[in-house]
């Protein structure tokens, strides 16, 4: 792979604050069944990256990075939830669990790992566009 794995990270770090600074501000606009998809589908795919992000980094290091890859989605399903209602918080707490749990076992099979992780951001990056489509004409 041609770009290093850490600029990736940082890349989505940074996107995923300004996303969040951008909803928080918004927050009022945004009903609850979209704040529950905005929350589901963050936490998975912040989940979804992490984990096969560093589990390509850190090969060897397969407990670690499961635990550091759930408790992310965790965190980053809960911090948008909690944007909303306790529903969305738990709903954005489990998805974030669950693709931070199956993410490294991704990782690791991955024959491309280059395409791979190319297609996730492209993946990330339409599921961002469509929720702020969605956010826009809410």
């Amino acid at each position: 792979m041609d770009i290093p794995i850490w600029l990736f990270i940082y890349v989505d770090s940074c996107l995923f604050l300004i996303f969040y600074l951008y909803v928080r501000k918004i927050k009022k606009r945004i009903g609850f069944q979209l704040g529950m998809n905005i929350s589901m589908v963050m936490g998975g795919m912040i989940a979804m990256l992490s984990g096969v992000l560093f589990i390509l980094q850190f090969p060897f290091h397969f407990t670690y990075i499961t635990m550091l890859s759930a408790l992310i989605g965790m965190g980053s399903g809960a911090v948008f939830g909690k944007l909303f209602d306790h529903e969305t918080f738990v709903a954005g707490l489990t998805n974030g669990a669950v693709v931070g749990l199956m993410a490294p076992m991704i990782g690791t099979v991955v024959e491309m790992p280059g395409r791979f992780v190319l297609g996730l951001h492209i993946l990330f990056a339409m599921s961002m566009v469509m929720i702020l489509s969605s956010v826009i004409r809410s």
